[in-house]
C-alpha cells in the first residue's frame, strides 16, 4: 500500500471509530436516561422498577469500560464483507440492529485470534489498530491466506509486550494468541487447568476466559457471580481492572485469607505447622476437638428444683450424648438432642420423688401436667442452663479454636501435633481459614440465633402480605368510587405503595456485594490463581463454594513455595472431579526477555530438572547484571536503582529477605511484572531449601526489561552468566 493510499484509509477508519463513540456516548446517554427514570419510579410494580434499575445499571457498567480501545481490529472476508472487532458490541438501532462493532467474544469474532495463512478461516485481511485514547494512531495489515503470510500480527502484539508496565495488568483482548484463544472458548464444565511458566499469560487467560464465559453463558454465571482467588492483595490489585474492563462487575476478588466472611489475615504460619493444617487429616482432629467438648461430669451435677434436687450423672451424660451424636446433626444443633434425653430423665425421676405414695403412670394427665411443669422450670432454670453449657456448650468455629491453640492438654486429646500450641489462639493465619470455615459446618448454627431469624422473617413477611393486601384492596375500591374522590383514594394508594415499599425485601447490593458478605453463598464459576500453593483443606473450602465445580485453575508446579501445596494437579483434583477436569499448558513466555529467562532457566534445571521452561518470544538487548557490594554500601546501592528506575517510564520493584531496606519478599510479588527488578541477597533467598529455590525463580522472573542483582557473599553458581559491574548498572537507555 503506498503512502497515500494509508493515509486515506487511516481517515476512513478514523472516521468510522468516531462514529462508534459517537454511538456509544448515545447508548451511555440512554441508559443513563432508563436508569434515573427507574429509580424515581415512573411506573411499574417495586419490583418492576427493581429489574429496570438493575438491567440500566448493568448497561451503563457495561457501556463504561470502553473509552480506551473500543474497536481493535476489523476483519476483511474473501467475500468483500468487512467485520469490526471491539471491546464490547455496538448496533445501529436505526438500520434493524445492524452490528457495528462485534464483541471480541462473539463466535464470529473467533477468526480475528485463529486465522492464518495456512488457515485464514475465510478470512483475506486481519487489520489491527492501534490507539491512544480514543483517537486512532494508525494500523498494521495482516494478508491472509497467501504464501509467506505471518501466523500472527507480532508487530501489534511485541508493542504490547514491550511497552511501558502501568498500575495493573494490562488485557490482552487486542493481541491474544491463537493458543491463547483456545483455551478462553474452550467448551468444558469441570475444571480447566491451564499451567505455564512466567509470562505465559496464564492469569490474564484465565480472566478473558471468566468474560467469554460470562458473554456465552449470561443466564446461568451472573445469578451467582464469580469468585476469583489470588495469592495476595498486591496481585488483586493488579488484576482487579482486567475483568470491569471487559464489562464485566459480578465478581468477587478474594485470597485464601479472605474466604471467611468478616475475617482477612494474611500472616502465616511456619512451613511445618501450614502443611499440618493444610493435610486432610486435620479432619480428624477437628472432629476430635469438637468432640472434646461434649463432655461427662466427673461428679453428678445437681440441680435445685423448687421441690426436689435432682443430679445429671455421668450414666444420664453418657446416654444424652450417645443420642445426641447419632442424630447425624451437627453439634449445635445436637445439643437440642442432648437436652430432651437429659430433662427426661431428670422429670422422670423428679417426678417419681414429689409423687411418691400418691401418684402413678396410671394417672397420666397429673403425671404430664407435672412434667409440663417441670419442664417449665428447668427451661427457665440458670443452674441447668450452666450445666449443659459445661457438658455441651454452644460453640463458634473461633470459641473451639481459640482454646485448642493454647491448650496442650486439649491438643493432646484431640489427637493433634504439638507443633499447633501457640501462645496467642487468636493470631489467626491463612492456614486457619479453612479449618474456621470447615467448623462452621461441624458446629453448625446456634438453634437460639436461628430461631430468633426464622421468627423475624416471618414477622416480615407477614408485615409484607398486609401491606400487598391494603394495596389490593385501595387499587379496587378506586374504580369503583366518584371521580371527586380519587384525590384521597390517590393519597391513601400512595402511602400504601410506601408502606409496601417499606416490607418487600429489596437488598439493593449488586451480586458481587451480597456474595462475599455470604459464606453460604454458591458461584457459578471460580477462578484460582497459583493454585500449586493451596493446600487440601484450601481445596475443600473451594470446592463448597462451587457444587457445579465450575473452575478455571491456574498454576505452576515448579514456582510451588508452600509446604502444604499441590504437588500434582491429579492428587488435587480428582476427589472432587473425577474425569472432568482437562489439563492445558502455554510454553510461550511473553513477558520474560530471552537475556533472563536463561539466568531462570538455570535455576529452574537446579530445583526442576524435569520442567522445561517457557520459550520467550523476544529480546531485549539489556543483558543481566550482578554487583558485589559490602554492608555498608547497601542502602545506597539499592537508593541508586531507585532513583535512577524513577527517572524512567514503567514500573519496578526491590525483591529481597527479610531486613534489606525497601525491599519485599518475592512472595509478594507473585503474579506481577515490572519493567526493572533489583533481586538482593539472592543466596539468602536460596538458602531456605526448596522453598528458596522457588522463590528466587519468582524473583528472576518478574522483568520485563531490565534486571539486576546485588550481593555482599559470592554470587550462587547458578547465577554464573549474569554480567558482574563495578559500579553502576550497565543499561543507562
Amino acid at each position: 500500500m503506498s503512502v497515500q493510499g494509508y493515509e486515506d484509509e487511516l481517515r476512513s477508519e478514523r472516521a468510522y471509530v468516531a462514529g462508534l463513540y459517537a454511538r456509544l456516548d448515545e447508548e451511555r446517554e440512554r441508559a443513563t436516561a432508563e436508569h434515573q427514570a427507574a429509580l424515581a419510579g415512573d411506573g411499574g410494580s417495586p419490583m418492576e422498577r427493581d429489574v429496570r434499575v438493575r438491567a440500566a445499571g448493568r448497561e451503563i457498567r457495561r457501556l463504561a469500560v470502553a473509552d480506551g480501545g473500543l474497536c481493535f481490529g476489523r476483519l476483511d472476508a474473501v467475500t468483500g464483507e468487512r467485520t469490526y472487532i471491539g471491546r464490547i458490541g455496538i448496533l445501529d438501532r436505526d438500520d434493524d440492529y445492524t452490528p457495528l462493532l462485534l464483541d471480541w467474544r462473539a463466535p464470529a469474532s473467533r477468526a480475528f485470534y485463529v486465522a492464518t495463512a495456512a488457515n485464514p478461516e475465510n478470512m483475506r485481511r486481519r487489520r489491527q489498530f492501534h490507539s491512544r485514547g480514543r483517537h486512532l494512531v494508525g494500523f498494521t495489515d495482516e494478508v491472509l491466506g497467501r504464501p509467506g503470510g505471518d501466523e500472527r500480527g507480532d508487530a501489534a502484539l511485541l508493542a504490547a509486550v514491550n511497552a511501558p508496565r502501568g498500575e495493573g495488568m494490562r488485557d490482552i483482548v487486542a493481541t491474544i494468541q491463537a493458543e491463547q484463544d483456545e483455551i478462553i472458548r474452550l467448551d468444558h464444565p469441570g475444571v480447566l487447568v491451564i499451567e505455564g511458566g512466567p509470562g505465559t499469560g496464564k492469569t490474564v487467560v484465565a480472566l478473558h476466559r471468566v468474560a467469554y464465559l460470562l458473554y456465552t453463558r449470561r443466564d446461568r454465571m451472573e445469578r451467582h457471580g464469580v469468585l476469583v482467588v489470588g495469592p495476595n492483595p498486591a496481585f488483586l490489585n493488579h488484576i482487579s481492572r482486567v475483568l470491569p474492563s471487559l464489562g464485566e462487575s459480578n465478581v468477587v476478588f478474594t485470597t485464601p485469607g479472605g474466604l471467611v466472611p468478616g475475617l482477612r489475615v494474611a500472616a502465616e504460619d511456619t512451613p511445618e505447622v501450614a502443611r499440618l493444617k493444610g493435610s486432610l487429616r486435620i479432619l480428624d482432629v477437628l472432629a476430635a476437638a469438637v468432640a472434646d467438648r461434649q463432655r461427662l461430669p466427673e461428679r453428678p451435677l445437681p440441680i435445685e428444683l423448687e421441690d426436689v434436687t435432682v443430679r445429671i450423672d455421668a450414666e444420664t451424660a453418657e446416654w444424652a450424648r450417645q443420642e445426641a451424636r447419632a442424630s447425624g446433626l451437627p453439634h449445635n444443633e445436637a445439643r437440642a438432642v442432648f437436652v430432651e434425653i437429659v430433662t427426661y430423665v431428670l422429670t422422670e425421676r423428679a417426678i417419681a420423688r414429689i409423687g411418691k405414695g400418691w401418684l402413678t403412670r396410671d394417672d397420666k394427665e397429673a403425671w404430664e401436667d407435672m412434667r409440663a411443669d417441670l419442664l417449665t422450670e428447668l427451661a427457665e432454670h440458670a443452674g441447668f442452663t450452666a450445666a449443659v453449657d459445661e457438658l455441651w456448650p454452644v460453640l463458634t468455629p473461633e470459641t473451639l479454636l481459640t482454646p485448642l491453640y493454647t491448650s496442650p492438654e486439649r491438643l493432646r486429646a484431640a489427637g493433634a501435633d504439638p507443633a499447633l500450641l501457640r501462645s496467642d489462639g487468636e493470631a489467626w493465619t491463612v492456614s486457619d481459614v479453612p479449618l474456621l470455615d470447615e467448623l462452621v459446618d461441624l458446629l453448625g448454627r446456634d438453634p437460639a440465633a436461628a430461631r430468633a431469624e426464622r421468627a423475624a422473617d416471618r414477622e416480615q413477611r407477614a408485615e409484607a402480605e398486609y401491606a400487598a393486601g391494603v394495596l389490593e384492596i385501595l387499587q379496587t375500591e378506586r374504580h369503583d368510587l366518584m371521580d371527586d374522590e380519587d384525590h384521597l383514594l390517590a393519597q391513601d394508594l400512595l402511602y400504601a405503595e410506601d408502606l409496601a415499599d417499606r416490607f418487600v425485601e429489596g437488598d439493593t447490593r449488586d451480586v458481587a456485594e451480597r456474595a462475599a458478605a455470604d459464606r453460604n453463598w454458591t458461584y457459578r464459576h471460580v477462578v484460582v490463581d497459583e493454585a500449586q500453593e493451596l493446600s487440601e483443606m484450601d481445596w475443600r473450602v473451594l470446592m463448597r463454594r462451587c457444587p457445579s465445580r465450575s473452575f478455571t485453575v491456574v498454576g505452576d508446579l515448579a514456582q510451588r513455595r508452600s509446604a502444604a501445596g499441590a504437588t500434582s494437579w491429579e492428587a488435587v483434583l480428582e476427589p472432587y472431579v473425577p474425569g472432568r477436569w482437562a489439563y492445558r499448558p502455554l510454553a510461550v513466555n511473553y513477558r520474560t526477555p530471552a537475556e533472563i529467562m536463561s539466568v531462570a532457566a538455570a535455576l529452574l534445571a537446579e530445583f526442576a530438572p524435569g520442567v522445561q521452561p517457557p520459550e520467550s518470544v523476544r529480546a531485549c538487548g539489556v543483558r543481566p547484571w550482578s554487583r558485589r557490594i559490602s554492608e555498608a554500601e547497601l542502602p545506597a546501592a539499592v537508593e541508586e536503582f531507585v532513583r535512577d528506575e524513577a527517572a524512567r517510564e514503567g514500573t519496578s520493584v526491590v525483591i529481597g529477605p527479610p531486613g534489606v531496606p525497601g525491599a519485599v519478599p518475592a512472595s509478594e510479588t507473585k503474579g506481577l511484572e515490572f519493567d526493572a527488578v533489583l533481586i538482593v541477597e539472592p543466596g539468602r533467598i536460596l538458602a531456605d531449601g526448596p522453598r528458596g529455590a522457588a522463590e528466587l525463580y519468582v524473583a528472576l522472573t518478574r522483568a520485563t526489561q531490565r534486571l539486576g542483582v546485588l550481593h555482599q557473599g559470592p554470587l550462587p553458581t547458578v547465577l554464573g552468566d549474569l554480567v558482574e559491574v563495578e559500579a553502576q548498572t550497565p543499561a543507562r537507555g
